[in-house]
């Protein structure tokens, strides 16, 4: 079986043929992203199919599911503008794809698509599970497996750069993984779900839910997944102690982070755990 990096993100053409076109955020002008949250330069070289297959043998890890991020702000669009960048996106993906000898593979964004690995969702649709609910309901009938990312954000100008990346994104993601463990899983049993970047460090606070929160049955999920992108080996291990090593699934984060860090940690715990999080689990995840 291959091994499988979980989370990287890939503009198509098509797409950003679209992000070119537009005049409000989300819009490329020239080499740089406009987004609300601020101006960002960007190496569109990296979404070259070539480019990102080389990164998969720079990490020696063979196959990769790629994704919109949610971080773009698509979502917070009126309907016509958001389904205009996400088809492009969808149908870009397929054709990435397909051109991959199958080294790559996609999760769609926002909705069910069938030959996708998947959906991507941005983790702030988690405030209210009803509006969510019909997409839940199909994944879950086509046994079709969900990615929780984080969402967009409008970064205030008294915060230092790295703020929404440290404090906002991680926080969007513990209180998706914790509305989850309150409503979601009781409702979606079967349901395989991950979240990005260790559910922003959802570990740490189990203990203060035993004291504080309301009786739940136990945090351990077979069918829920955290990935570890960005993270190294202190909060990989507090994961694995605190959920088991079956649950956490290999992500990079490529091409908006440099994956070094992860990818040392992971094989520092030996090949039997480095097997579990780049095969096994993923594997099981995405079946």
């Amino acid at each position: 079986m291959p091994s499988i990096d979980i989370h990287q993100h890939f503009w198509p053409e098509p797409f950003i043929a679209v992000l070119r076109a537009r005049d409000n955020p989300p819009h490329l002008q020239g080499d740089v992203l406009v987004l609300l949250e601020g101006r960002f330069a960007i190496d569109l070289r990296q979404d070259d199919l070539d480019a990102r297959l080389d990164m998969l043998d720079e990490d020696e890890i063979d196959a990769a599911v790629i994704s919109l991020q949610p971080t773009l702000g698509t979502g917070d669009l009126p309907p016509s503008e958001r389904d205009e960048l996400e088809h492009a996106w969808i149908e870009g993906a397929r054709d990435v794809v397909a051109a991959s000898d199958g080294r790559l593979r996609a999760f769609a964004p926002g909705r069910y698509v069938p030959g996708f690995a998947g959906t991507s969702i941005d983790g702030r649709a988690f405030e209210d599970l009803d509006r969510v609910a019909a997409l839940l309901d199909e994944l879950e009938r086509h046994s079709s497996p969900l990615f929780v990312h984080p969402g967009a954000v409008t970064r205030s100008q008294h915060v230092p750069a790295w703020w929404t990346a440290v404090v906002d994104y991680t926080a969007q993601m513990h209180a998706a993984y914790f509305r989850w463990l309150a409503e979601g899983r009781g409702r979606w049993p079967s349901l395989r779900i991950a979240f990005a970047i260790l559910a922003g460090g959802a570990p740490f606070q189990l203990e203060r839910l035993g004291q504080r929160g309301p009786a739940t049955r136990s945090a351990l999920d077979a069918n829920v997944y955290l990935d570890v992108a960005t993270y190294a080996r202190r909060s990989i291990e507090l994961c694995a102690e605190t959920f088991g090593v079956e649950r956490l699934l290999y992500g990079s984060d490529r091409p908006v982070v440099d994956p070094t860090a992860t990818l040392r940690a992971v094989r520092g715990f030996g090949e039997s755990v480095e097997k579990l999080l780049t095969v096994d689990n993923p594997t099981s995840f995405l079946r």
